[in-house]
């Protein structure tokens, strides 16, 4: 059984930052790419920011130059660091993971339960 367990969300005023964490635990042999996305009501889910084990990164354009995605793979978690936020980042933010269980002999998505983000004055 694996598990994806996100902190850090809450409320933040324009301009403001927060920093996202997922932790992955469980049965785990190893981590591929690990991402955030997000949901905003109303809309669909979008690829904020992914990483592979090696250190590659992806951001989607709205957040590239202000979103820092890294990872500690010896901890299995995954950061969003989050600057320069506005209300259009107000968003349920959801990590992901492709994770090869202990036993497997393929990678399986799981995903966090989701944090909630909301940029406000």
């Amino acid at each position: 059984q694996v598990q994806l367990v996100e902190s850090g969300g809450g409320l933040v005023q324009p301009g403001g930052s927060l920093r996202l964490s997922c932790a992955a635990s469980g049965s785990i042999t190893r981590i591929n790419v690990m991402g955030w996305y997000r949901q905003a009501p109303g809309k669909q889910r979008e690829l904020v920011a992914r990483i592979r084990s090696g250190g590659s990164t992806y951001y989607a354009d709205s957040v590239k130059g202000r979103f820092t995605i890294s990872r500690d793979n010896g901890k299995n978690t995954v950061y969003l660091q989050m600057n320069s936020l506005s209300p259009e980042d107000t968003a349920v933010y959801e990590c992901n993971a492709d994770v090869l269980a202990t036993g497997s002999t393929w990678y399986v998505g799981y995903w966090g339960q989701g944090t909630q983000v909301t940029v406000s004055s």
